[in-house]
This record gives structure tokens, C-alpha cells and sequence, in this order.
């Protein structure tokens, strides 16, 4: 274990995935926690999976025994989205609606700002495309004139209607946006399809244009992250699994610190050795972090 006096010093340490894989709790995780609040370190959890609300996340956290508060604690990537969209993105008075690519998490945070939205988990649009739906979708008659916004997440129901519907709205003028970039979603200590992987058909559609993300590593999420808990750059720490969204998200960030925890994503140093992604330290697991407490 590599340690330093940065972790005692961390305001910020997260994130779900460095704490847990699937149902499986990692050892010592609800012991470092409390250690930290015990030393008056102010935490955030910062996801990027957008499948879950700030509320979710909250009772999950709680069902593994790690007390957190949705409003002072939990920060995710769909709540980053909503924000973007309701407060910073000027959209025209007749396109505030935002279609979704993704589950209810998304949903959840956009009316939690207000914002109108269709797709998402309507059950009307799980289904196999049709023929008639081809002339549809291309004369504009199935399209709501009020979208604005493309909002892509991790979609579990992602089908070829859905990325239909997508497309022509990016064709026709909509703002192209994404909670995330992440090509995998780690669980149950293996790699499935992401955010970005749902995004990727998109992409390759409008010739390479990628969506504006709101996820780590995009600085628009440390921006807003910095906005609602306005804690001290120099002084915060990103604990984080991954090199190309955690890491990065930190060192981008200009914060303190950063610290990879080897449960996730990231299996090793050889993986950052030599890379220009390197975090400032790096522990098996979080609980380690109580061996140099």
C-alpha cells in the first residue's frame, strides 16, 4: 500500500464501485468511512452511472450500511445533466424537452428540475421497429417538435427504434448530451456495456460528433460538484477505480490528490506506468487506507 498525508487531508473521497462490486461490500469500506467523518473530512459519492437517482443511491448506500444524505452527500451523473440543462444550456422556448436514452435515474433528476422529457422507460418504445414507423419517423409526424435535447445514459432496454428516434432528433437541431462517457460498467468483478457504449451508435451515425458529457471526467461535473459543496480544491482527494474517468476527473480538476483503488476497473501500476494519467497514490482496496490512519 502506497500512503500519504493527502488522505488525511481528503474532503472528497468517493465513489460507488471503489466501495462495492455488485452486492459484495469490500472489506473495511464502512470502518474507513467512519474513520474519515471521525476526523471531520467531508465526503461526496460521485457516480457516473445514471441509471439511479440521488434518492437511489442514498438507500443503497444505506443498505450497505454506510449512512449518507441525498442532499449533502450524493452527487451523480444524471443530477449533473439536469443541472446543465436547467440551468446553464439556453434552450429555445419551444425546445425545452429533453428525449432520453436511459432509465429512470435519468428521469428522476430531470423532473426533480422541472424539465420535460419523453423516451426513457416508456414501455411503448421497447419494442421491435415496424415498417410503418421507417416513414413515420423520417416525414417527422412520430417526433415531438418541442425536443431540444438528446440526453443519453446506460440504457438497459436500448433498441433500434429508440436509436431511431434519437438520430432524427439530432438531425433535426437537438442538443447532443450524455451523462457519461463510460465505455464499461464494472459489477460483479467483470466489464459489461456502458453509457458510452450506448451512445456509441450515435456517434458513429452523425460522422464522429460526440455528445457533451456531464460524467466524470468532464470538468462540467466538477464545476457543478464545486458549485454545490464549494469545498477547497488543495485540501480534496478523488479516490477512484479508473484512469481514464476518476483519475483523470482529478488531475483535470486541479485537486490535491488522487488515489486509484485497485477493486475496480484498474487492476494494477503497470497500467499507469508511463501513461500520462498517473494518480498521486494508489491502495488495494479502500480499507487499506486504515493502516495509515
Amino acid at each position: 500500500m502506497q500512503r500519504s498525508p493527502v488522505h488525511a487531508k481528503a474532503e472528497c473521497p468517493r465513489r460507488i464501485g471503489v466501495l462495492w462490486s455488485g452486492e459484495h461490500l469490500f472489506d473495511g469500506t464502512v470502518e474507513t468511512l467512519e474513520l474519515l467523518r471521525r476526523k471531520g473530512k467531508q465526503i461526496v459519492f460521485v457516480t457516473n452511472n445514471s441509471t439511479k437517482s440521488r434518492l437511489d443511491y442514498k438507500l443503497k448506500l444505506t443498505s450497505m450500511g454506510i449512512p449518507a444524505t441525498v442532499k449533502d452527500e450524493v452527487f451523480g451523473s444524471s443530477y449533473s445533466a439536469a443541472i446543465y440543462i436547467s440551468r446553464i444550456l439556453q434552450l429555445p422556448a419551444d425546445k425545452k424537452t429533453v428525449y432520453v436514452l436511459g432509465e429512470r435515474g435519468i428521469e428522476t433528476e430531470l423532473d426533480s428540475e422541472n424539465i420535460p422529457h419523453i423516451g426513457g422507460t416508456d414501455p411503448t418504445l421497447n419494442r421491435a421497429i415496424e415498417q410503418e414507423d421507417y416513414a413515420s419517423i423520417a416525414s417527422g409526424k412520430t417526433l415531438d417538435p418541442s425536443v431540444g435535447v438528446v440526453l443519453c445514459g446506460l440504457d438497459f432496454h436500448l433498441n433500434y427504434l429508440k436509436l431511431s428516434l434519437a438520430y432524427h432528433y439530432l438531425q433535426r437541431g437537438a442538443v447532443f448530451l450524455a451523462t457519461n462517457n463510460d465505455a464499461t460498467l464494472p459489477s460483479s468483478s467483470t466489464l459489461f456495456p456502458g453509457a458510452g457504449a450506448c451512445a456509441a451508435p450515435l456517434v458513429a451515425m452523425l460522422g464522429g460528433m460526440k455528445p457533451t458529457s456531464l460524467g466524470k471526467p468532464s470538468q462540467a461535473m466538477m464545476e457543478a460538484i464545486k458549485g454545490k459543496f464549494q469545498f477547497d480544491r488543495e485540501k480534496t482527494c478523488m479516490v477512484g477505480d479508473r484512469l481514464d474517468t476518476d483519475i483523470e476527473f482529478g488531475v483535470e480538476g486541479g485537486l490535491g490528490g488522487t488515489l486509484c483503488v485497485l477493486t475496480g476497473v484498474t487492476k494494477g501500476k503497470d497500467e499507469w506506468e508511463g501513461g500520462k494519467t498517473v494518480p498521486s497514490f494508489w491502495v488495494d482496496e479502500l480499507g487499506d487506507l486504515r493502516q495509515g490512519a
